[in-house]
Parts: C-alpha cells; structure tokens; sequence
C-alpha cells in the first residue's frame, strides 16, 4: 500500500470516527471502541489522531461535550445538573469549575448574564457602541468547505470534516484562513433546515472532490466586526449590528 493509499484510508477513518463522536456524546466514549471504529490498533490510531487533529481522542471528546454544554444552557430549560451529567461530569463542582474556566463565570450565572442573553435595542438612540465596525472593500475569496444541515452550534462537525480531509489528502496549509458561511436566518428557519458551510480560503487548487464543494464569497464593501469569545455568544453581537449599527450607518 503506497503512502497516497494510506493516507486515504486514514480520511475514510476519521470521518466515521468524527461522525461517530457527534452523534453519541451522550454515551461513554470508551477510546478503545473508538479505535474498534477505525479498524486500528489503539496506540496507532491514537497517535495518527493526535498527529492530524492536534489534540488527543479523550480532548475532543471533552472540547465538543463542553461546547454542547454551552448551547444548551443557552436555549434549553435543562437544569445545570441535568447538562453535566449529560457532559460526562457527574460531580456538579467539576463541571462549574472546568466551564467557568473556559466560559469566565459558572454555568447558572453565565445562564443569566452571559453576553448570550437577548440584546436590547436603546429606547433613546444613545446606547453605546458595544463593538467597533468597520467598512471593508474586499475582493471576491474563493473557498472550499463542507456543508452542514442543522444547528449552527454544530458546525464544528463540518469544519473537523474539513480539517481532517484536508491533512489526509496533504493539502492543508498554515496560510488558509477559517470561514464559516451561513445562509438561512435562525429567527425564520426551523433549526433542523439551518445551512452553512465550513470553508477555509486558499483554496483555488484544492480539487472539490466529496465532501468538499466550491464556493465564492462575491467582493464589495463589508461591514466588519470583530466578536472575542465563545461561539455561543455571539447572536448578541448580530443582534446589535443590526438592530443598533446599520439603522445608523446609512448603508
């Protein structure tokens, strides 16, 4: 078996890993039934893991239980006890100190006040401005990602499929930039019929073979904002663009 056979053996591999993961982290992730999955030995699969995704199979595990964690203290009534133990953490302290330290306040604080919580337009036209825009004239960007149908707090999914292909065909590079495009409003579209895609630019000569596709972002002046932390609060920033920013920009 040459080295370009291989390698696409390991795509194959990691995607019904991946895909595994996502649709089970409500059951124990035994690392050796993971590596059953991939038809390896446990100490190589773990090692060819680590050597693509950057991070071991029991972190991945943890990183998407704990942002799962994040999305549904944001939009279910789920108690705080009922998500860590879904999270894998049955003490309830472990589970409030690893999220506030990821998260920067306890998961029933960051319930009420994290910056999530519904943004409210000012009655008076005086609200400060919240975030620093931007207007910036780009040039068209051609991208090639992996599309997903559903929540956008599970686009993570797409983008390891993206990231996991590219290494095990050789074509990732350090200069492509993450995109994530997003093409159905969330207040109209029912969650399940949500679509995105998981892109990175730089990506003229990667070939759109399955499960890539090509997509071109169209050039024009761009409003840009800049959000600084977690995916799951940043509906506030949007909110704030639209309701407070552009109605005053004159665009």
């Amino acid at each position: 078996m040459n080295g370009e056979t291989a390698w696409a053996l390991y795509e194959s591999r990691l995607r019904r890993v991946s895909a595994y993961i996502h649709d089970h982290l409500d059951e124990e992730l035994d690392m050796e039934r993971l590596a059953e999955i991939a038809c390896m030995s446990s100490y190589h699969w773990h090692r060819i893991y680590r050597a693509i995704y950057g991070e071991t199979l029991a972190a991945t595990v943890k990183r998407l239980r704990l942002h799962r964690a994040a999305g549904e203290i944001v939009r279910t009534e789920l108690t705080v006890s009922e998500i860590a133990k879904r999270s894998g953490y049955p003490n309830l302290q472990s589970f409030n100190r690893i999220f506030r330290s990821v998260y920067g306040m306890p998961p029933a604080r960051y319930r009420k006040e994290g910056s999530h919580t519904a943004f409210e337009p000012s009655r008076n036209g005086k609200t400060k401005a919240m975030l620093d825009v931007t207007i910036r004239a780009i040039g068209p960007i051609e991208l090639i990602g992996v599309p997903h149908t559903g929540s956008y707090m599970q686009i993570d999914k797409a983008f390891e499929t993206l990231f996991g292909t590219l290494y095990a065909r050789g074509l990732a590079r350090p200069d492509m930039r993450m995109i994530g495009v997003y093409l159905d409003d969330p207040d109209v579209v029912p969650e399940e019929r949500l679509r995105s895609i998981a892109c990175v630019t730089g990506a003229a000569e990667v070939p759109a073979e399955a499960p890539f596709e090509r997509r071109v972002i169209d050039g024009g002046d761009y409003a840009v904002l800049r959000h600084k932390g977690p995916y799951a609060n940043m509906p506030k920033s949007y909110q704030w663009l639209f309701a407070e920013w552009l109605p005053k920009s004159g665009r």
